[in-house]
């Protein structure tokens, strides 16, 4: 085989991350917040409100993998609570609030966000013989910026995030848009995921060569799915991309 491009996971692939959504200083501060924007509500409010905008989004979207956008639950949400509170925003600031509170959202929430041991200096590696880029069920308000958070953002194009397309992996289609951005074939390609199923069946299915990194987050199995290399530290890989190589 000869490789020309590996995808990576992100998040339990590239980041060892840890969050707590049921942390209710999220959905207090959120409500703390909207009281100078005239929005009278509760930490429950926003916390129902919003997981109920969540599921009715995906619900509509009709797919069988379906995702979310959480700029546009925010949205939603901040539409419904100014109409219910009966104040208005100035469109500069009703544009711009959704986002900041994603992020808000999402930066309480976190509790560990770093690099497993050896990605930096494997990508160091690889970038100058291959083409690198993600493909992660994430939101790109979130994944984006934690990457360049850890310093890791500049390694990869494209970055295909889920929540930007409204479906998730296994969906064939995330998986043919990562290969139609970077202009090849699956059989050019490996993926490199720590998810049995979003990550390696997926890949599978669309062609992909498949590294399984066990880091112990997602699904750590899945009846008649194997990859075609496991490892078990980051460092490992250069020994996968190794194999597939010698495989002509």
């Amino acid at each position: 085989m000869i490789v020309k491009a590996i995808i990576f996971d992100i998040n339990g692939t590239l980041i060892d991350i840890n969050t707590d959504e049921g942390n209710e200083q999220i959905y207090r501060s959120i409500s703390h917040l909207l009281k100078y924007y005239g929005i009278r509500t509760s930490r429950g409010d926003v916390r129902d409100g919003y997981y109920q905008i969540l599921k009715a989004q995906r619900r509509a979207g009709g797919e069988a993998f379906p995702e979310f956008d959480a700029v546009a639950v925010w949205r939603e949400f901040l539409q419904t609570r100014l109409e219910r509170s009966g104040v208005s925003l100035p469109k500069a600031k009703l544009a711009q609030l959704p986002h900041f509170l994603a992020e808000l959202y999402r930066g309480i929430s976190l509790n560990r966000l770093e690099l497993y041991p050896d990605v930096r200096e494997v990508l160091d590696e690889l970038r100058p013989c291959y083409r690198l880029a993600v493909l992660s069920d994430a939101q790109s308000v979130w994944a984006v910026p934690e990457m360049r958070m850890v310093g890791i953002e500049q390694y990869f194009y494209p970055i295909v995030v889920s929540g930007d397309l409204g479906y998730r992996k296994p969906d064939p289609r995330i998986f043919a848009l990562a290969l139609r951005r970077l202009h090849l074939p699956p059989e050019d390609v490996v993926f490199v995921g720590n998810d049995m199923y979003r990550d390696i069946y997926g890949a599978r299915q669309a062609g992909l060569r498949t590294v399984f990194f066990a880091t112990g987050q997602g699904q750590q199995t899945m009846d008649g799915v194997e990859a075609h290399y496991n490892i078990y530290r980051f460092g490992e890989l250069r020994n996968a991309i190794r194999f597939f190589e010698e495989q002509g």
